[in-house]
């Protein structure tokens, strides 16, 4: 019995506050599409990071033959078979604890299976550029792709040497410019679930004060603090759940037009996050926004009401 008064009580108070119950809606959906949003930036970073990085390679590009401004090729020729052979041991010798795997790469092989397909024809800056113009290279496959300071710190000075290059240099600054963005929408999404609590605890207390007369009478007639309280609590879940569900179809519509059907089709390099990593978050969203509301509500009512 009890429980069906407060049914009735609270399908009264949401026939009765329209306006209140839509204005804690669009705050709960705006507030947590930022939240979505962060989470899900955060998701992406962490997605490429970690599918990226298992395929990143250290790349280390021996000496031409010809003048090079470093001081490894002051003799102006690119090492031996013999020499990279003994470097290739030095390598295992030297970082057996980070390097997994060394696969030689000819400048022949190099020109043929890398440089034509991307540059048809061979025509690079004006000039067209044959295999003796590239140089040989030792593609190294790490345990530990954060441990590339290590290696190229053990490999810059070795004679034969012109450089070390790790891939994760192109996509580094990509990953910054999502971490910062993850940080403007956490700084946002935080801001507005103060706006959130804050609207969802006035709009609850206008709720109860426009009803005062009632409430009085059920305290009169020995109802519970709780039993007043919770119709106008549930009257704020039921609009923040409400509102939490817009956010998670507007997150799921953003993910499928801008990444799903945009960006994954024009940039195919970086792996991303899909529908499932929506509805992943979603239940977390819900639940959040809910438990939100329920908090703000019974503080708000707190004072209010107190017997």
């Amino acid at each position: 019995m009890r429980f069906r008064f407060i049914l009735s009580e609270t399908w009264t108070s949401l026939r009765q506050n329209v306006s209140m119950i839509l204005s804690v809606l669009l705050v709960t959906f705006i507030s947590f599409i930022f939240i979505g949003a962060s989470v899900l930036m955060q998701a992406q970073v962490s997605k490429a990071k970690g599918d990226w990085y298992k395929e990143v390679e250290v790349v280390v590009w021996l000496c031409p033959d010809g003048t090079s401004q470093v001081a490894n090729c002051s003799s102006g020729k690119a090492p031996t078979q013999a020499e990279i052979v003994q470097l290739e041991q030095n390598i295992h010798n030297d970082l057996s604890d980070v390097v997994a795997k060394i696969t030689y790469t000819s400048r022949e092989d190099f020109y043929k299976n890398t440089f034509l397909k991307q540059y048809p024809g061979g025509v690079y800056q004006g000039r067209t550029l044959t295999a003796a113009d590239m140089q040989d290279s030792l593609r190294l496959k790490l345990k530990d792709p954060t441990k590339y300071q290590q290696v190229s710190e053990t490999l810059t000075n070795k004679q034969g040497v012109e450089e070390v290059q790790d891939q994760r240099q192109i996509f580094d600054p990509v990953f910054n410019v999502l971490n910062k963005a993850t940080i403007v929408t956490v700084v946002l999404a935080a801001v507005m679930i103060v706006v959130a609590v804050l609207l969802t605890g006035t709009t609850i207390r206008m709720s109860a004060a426009s009803r005062k007369n009632e409430t009085e009478i059920m305290r009169l007639v020995g109802a519970s603090n709780w039993t007043i309280r919770l119709p106008f609590i549930l009257e704020g879940v039921i609009a923040s759940f409400l509102g939490s569900l817009l956010a998670c179809g507007a997150l799921s519509l953003i993910v499928k037009v801008f990444i799903t059907d945009g960006l994954s089709n024009s940039v195919r390099w970086m792996p991303y996050i899909d529908q499932r990593s929506v509805w992943l978050t979603a239940p977390a969203l819900i639940l959040g926004a809910m438990l939100l509301s329920a908090i703000s509500s019974a503080v708000a009512l707190r004072r209010y009401l107190k017997a």
